[in-house]
């Protein structure tokens, strides 16, 4: 079940830089982070993944992704909220367009075969965005700070990007 967590609650609409903003808030000169970036590209390649062919240019706000994944949570179920994380991630990170833009979520909603009508009343409303800054309050009352960030049988945390064999283990490890 995915929760929502942001990891910049405070960008401003139309975003920032992306180098500038990691480079800021990582210490890291601009030449580091786009070698930090280019791993995460491979990383993401061996896997499957697909990034835009030239990176994502801006980071943005996600908080009303975050809802819509509540809300197919919600009146749907965990499968329709996995197909539209996936669909958001493809937005974001594939066609590395601007999560600010109602349209370009309505059309991951799409994507996911979730009804747009919907979606687009959520989107025009604050619906859900109590429930989603509850749970954002929640998970950060319990120390996490960064994703990824997996919680097995609501106890033990496995934080950051992990090998496979780490999430292998910590189900052999803590299956009920």
């Amino acid at each position: 079940h995915t929760q929502p967590f942001e990891l910049n609650p405070q960008m401003p609409p139309g975003g920032r830089d992306v180098f500038e903003y990691l480079s800021e808030k990582y210490g890291n000169p601009i030449s580091q982070v786009k070698i930090n970036q280019e791993r995460i590209y491979q990383r993401a390649a061996e896997i499957g993944f697909t990034f835009h062919p030239e990176g994502r240019k801006r980071v943005y706000n996600t908080f009303n992704g975050h809802r819509l994944l509540h809300w197919a949570g919600e009146e749907f179920d965990a499968a329709a909220q996995l197909r539209l994380k996936k669909a958001l991630f493809h937005t974001y990170f594939t066609l590395a367009v601007s999560m600010d833009e109602p349209q370009h979520l309505l059309d991951a909603v799409a994507r996911a075969n979730l009804p747009v009508s919907r979606a687009q009343a959520v989107i025009e409303s604050d619906e859900f965005s109590q429930a989603v800054r509850d749970i954002e309050q929640q998970y950060g009352q319990l120390g996490i700070s960064s994703v990824p960030a997996v919680i097995f049988n609501q106890r033990h945390l496995i934080s950051g990007a992990q090998a496979p064999e780490v999430f292998a283990q910590a189900i052999l490890e803590y299956a009920d």
